[in-house]
C-alpha cells in the first residue's frame, strides 16, 4: 500500500498569516494535534500541539540557563523566543517538516515518523497538498489488514514460506529447526538456543498465510556442567 491509500484526503490546513487563536481554535474544534501551513498549495510548515506547548501566555516559554544560553547560537535563541511569543502561523511552525509523496509505500511513512518522533505527515501530489497519514491512519490500516481472511494454502506452501523467512532473518539457524506441517498446524522441531530466538521462530510460523495453530516441540540446548558429574570410573592409578 501506498500513502494515498490510507491518507485522510480531506486536511485541515492552514495560511501563514493565520493568527494563534485561529489556529487553537482550529485544532479543538476538529479535534487534531497538527495542521499543515499551506501556501498557494504547497506545504511550508507544521503547527502541533508541540509547537504550542512553550508559550509566554501560559508562563511555561523555554528559556535555557545563562551558562547554556552563552552556548547558543544567536539565531537559535531568537527562534526559540518567535516560536514562544509569535502571533501567526509563520512565526510559530516548524519549517522542515517532513513531507511524503502520495507514491510513497507505507512502510517508509511509518519509518519516517518513527524516525522523526512525530504523529503525522502531509502527502503531497506534485508538490500540492492532497492529504495527510497520521499514526491512527497506519492502525487503521494494520486494524484492516488483519481483518481480511488468510488465503488457504496446502502444507508444503505453508512449510515452505516458513523457511523462506528463516532464511531472510540473521538470528536463525534454518537448519536447527524442523518444520512438521499437518493440515495447516505447525509442528516445530530442533533445538532454540535460548528463550528470545524460540519465541521468534514461533511468531515466524504463527505469521505464515494460512497457519491454523503452532506447537512448539523446541528443546534448549544442553550445557554442560563441569560439577553435575555421574558416577564416574576413578582414573587408574599407576
Amino acid at each position: 500500500m501506498r500513502a494515498a491509500d490510507i491518507m485522510t484526503p480531506d486536511v485541515i490546513y492552514a495560511a501563514p498569516d493565520t493568527p494563534l487563536a485561529e489556529l487553537v481554535r482550529l485544532m479543538l474544534e476538529n479535534d487534531v494535534s497538527g495542521v499543515p501551513i499551506v501556501e498557494d498549495g504547497r506545504v511550508v510548515g507544521m503547527v502541533s500541539e508541540g509547537d504550542l506547548l512553550r508559550r509566554a501566555e501560559l508562563g511555561i516559554e523555554t528559556r535555557p540557563l545563562r551558562w547554556l544560553e552563552l552556548l547558543t547560537s544567536s539565531d537559535r535563541l531568537a527562534a526559540d523566543y518567535a516560536k514562544s511569543h509569535g502571533r501567526k502561523a509563520s512565526e510559530i511552525m516548524t519549517r522542515d517538516a517532513a513531507i511524503v509523496d502520495a507514491a510513497t509505500p507505507i512502510t517508509e511513512v511509518a519509518h519516517l515518523l518513527e524516525a522523526r518522533h512525530i504523529k503525522r505527515v502531509p502527502v503531497t501530489r506534485d508538490g500540492r497538498l492532497v492529504g495527510i497519514v497520521t499514526r491512527r491512519n497506519l492502525l487503521q490500516a494494520l486494524a484492516t489488514s488483519l481483518a481480511v481472511p488468510p488465503a488457504d494454502p496446502d502444507d508444503r506452501t505453508i512449510r515452505d514460506a516458513f523457511y523462506a523467512e528463516l532464511q531472510r532473518q540473521a538470528w536463525a539457524t534454518p537448519s536447527s529447526i524442523n518444520a512438521v506441517v499437518t493440515d495447516r498446524v505447525v509442528h516445530l522441531w530442533g533445538v532454540a538456543p535460548d528463550e528470545t530466538v524460540r519465541q521468534a521462530i514461533v511468531v515466524v510460523a504463527e505469521n505464515v498465510p494460512g497457519v491454523r495453530a503452532v506447537e512448539d516441540h523446541m528443546d534448549h540446548p544442553r550445557v554442560f556442567d563441569p560439577l553435575d558429574r555421574p558416577n564416574w570410573p576413578s582414573p587408574a592409578r599407576p
